[in-house]
């Protein structure tokens, strides 16, 4: 495939979705794949819905994802400015070549007019519709003359420019995940091509740019799948060779059907964003996968799943082997659905995957936090023990608290069930034997102190259960002896001790 050039294009009104995250990963694996490039263009026209720092956002969101763009604002600006708000003279002169040639006409229409109409054909039960079939009865420079045309635009009358969708014509169209599409073009209405506002809309700008950037492909959401006939019409009025279209599922709630939204992950307790988001005006914080915990290539694992399959069932993929395979033929048409389950069942395989001291690395600010000072290597020896339980590094803290503290307090329920009117005396004479063990390793400990059990003829539940509560002050954690090696003859004496007086 020569020359590749496919493009994100989102617009700064807010936080980047999730949907628009995997839309990004799939223009950069399909970049990638084929020796391409990977286009950032931020699509600011709607002024009023701008929000002063959601551009380095979804730059910063990009970045986390190790899916940084090769082409974009202040980026290797081959076909810059890369903002829309920065190209607008440029549009005008291509709304009047539309106009020139025919594709385009001037429209005066108020909004009262145009409010007048809609409620007009709400009451006779239709849907009104600027087109072909009522045009030319409305105020606009196919039904006026040119000098009334002209006369209206020297006074500075307020104007749109719509195109001009042809009429009684099939549009064979063709999507690179959905196949041919038949459209009837007298269902398509004549969209604001130029608002009164000297800005143009999403289709113009949309389509001149990608043009002029040379874009090969454009990969989208299924949202743009209703605008798709007026850009291929829009390809033609210019004369430009169109690129290839492909439009990408949506991500559908986890309960239910329809797209998913920041209320679901609100409701279910799961964030939307990649990244937290401050509101500027209002100071609301939305929650980031990245802040609550989540590896960044395991989020990209599973949005990459999310629409999309290998073939195989290998669920989990390296950056590099996601390049590799990633085909847009394989990109389902029908939606996919969330799971926060299956999210955290993608950090916690990556979690597996990372070298003790990389997890080390994480948790030691987390025990600057609370105040514990740690030797490195013995960080390292409790996370090697714990990871296996935890799904984030946050989980780190409530699964070895003890390894570095003695218990606060004891488990209620199991202190009921397990502290027996025998087991002081039991734990003494344990005690006793602890102080006589020479080689304080979890082998041997455990071989010496399963001798005595059995030696006494008891349950090991009866010790067991007991040493266990007094050391982490619940029934849990990693194997027990591993846990009085690391933290030694003393401290073990000591808890148990502590266990005796407190319960």
């Amino acid at each position: 495939m020569e020359n590749v050039r496919v493009r994100f294009a989102p617009s700064p009104t807010g936080p980047l979705h999730i949907g628009g995250v995997r839309t990004a990963l799939f223009n950069y694996l399909f970049a990638k794949k084929h020796g391409g490039t990977f286009v950032l263009r931020i699509e600011d026209t709607d002024q009023t819905r701008y929000v002063a720092n959601a551009e380095q956002y979804i730059i910063d969101a990009l970045n986390w994802c190790n899916i940084p763009f090769d082409e974009g604002p202040n980026n290797n600006e081959k076909f810059g400015p890369y903002r829309q708000s920065e190209r607008k003279d440029l549009y005008k002169q291509y709304a009047d070549i539309l106009i020139e040639k025919g594709w385009a006409y001037y429209a005066f229409d108020s909004s009262e007019q145009l409010d007048f109409h809609r409620k007009n054909h709400e009451a006779k039960g239709k849907t009104f519709i600027y087109n072909w079939h009522n045009r030319l009865k409305l105020n606009n420079s196919l039904s006026l003359s040119k000098e009334e045309v002209n006369s209206k635009l020297s006074a500075g009358e307020k104007y749109v420019i719509r195109f001009k969708t042809p009429q009684d014509e099939t549009l064979i169209i063709n999507d690179e995940i959905r196949g041919t599409i038949k459209i009837d073009t007298n269902t398509l209405d004549d969209k604001v091509l130029f608002k009164s506002d000297g800005m143009p809309t999403y289709h113009l700008a949309n389509i001149v740019d990608d043009y002029l950037m040379e874009i090969s492909h454009v990969i989208r959401g299924e949202e743009w799948l209703p605008s798709m006939p007026l850009h291929i019409l829009l390809y033609r009025a210019f004369d430009w060779e169109s690129p290839k279209f492909a439009h990408l599922p949506l991500i559908l709630k986890p309960i239910g059907k329809g797209k998913l939204s920041k209320r679901d992950g609100d409701k279910l307790g799961f964030p939307v964003f990649p990244l937290e988001y401050t509101n500027e005006q209002t100071g609301d914080v939305s929650r980031g996968y990245k802040e609550d915990g989540y590896f960044a290539d395991a989020f990209i694992n599973m949005l990459a799943l999310l629409g999309w399959n290998p073939g195989t069932e290998q669920e989990l993929f390296s950056l590099e082997e996601l390049i590799q395979v990633f085909d847009l033929k394989r990109v389902s048409k029908s939606g996919a659905k969330f799971s926060p389950e299956k999210t955290n069942w993608f950090n916690q395989q990556y979690m597996q995957s990372k070298t003790n001291s990389e997890l080390t690395d994480l948790f030691l600010p987390i025990l600057k936090e609370k105040q514990v000072d740690a030797e490195k290597d013995y960080v390292q020896k409790v996370v090697s023990l714990i990871k296996e339980r935890a799904v984030f590094v946050a989980d780190f803290w409530c699964l070895s608290d003890f390894f570095f503290q003695s218990p606060a307090e004891y488990d209620a329920k199991a202190s009921k069930k397990n502290w027996k009117e025998e087991t002081p005396e039991l734990m003494n004479e344990l005690i006793t034997v602890l102080k006589n063990i020479e080689g304080f390793s979890s082998t041997n400990t455990e071989t010496l102190i399963k001798e005595w059990i059995t030696n006494k003829e008891i349950g090991f539940g009866k010790v067991m259960q007991p040493l266990r509560l007094s050391l982490v002050g619940k029934l849990a954690g990693p194997h027990l002896f591993d846990i009085i090696e690391m933290i030694g003859k003393n401290e073990t004496i000591n808890r148990i001790e502590n266990a005796i007086q407190k319960l």
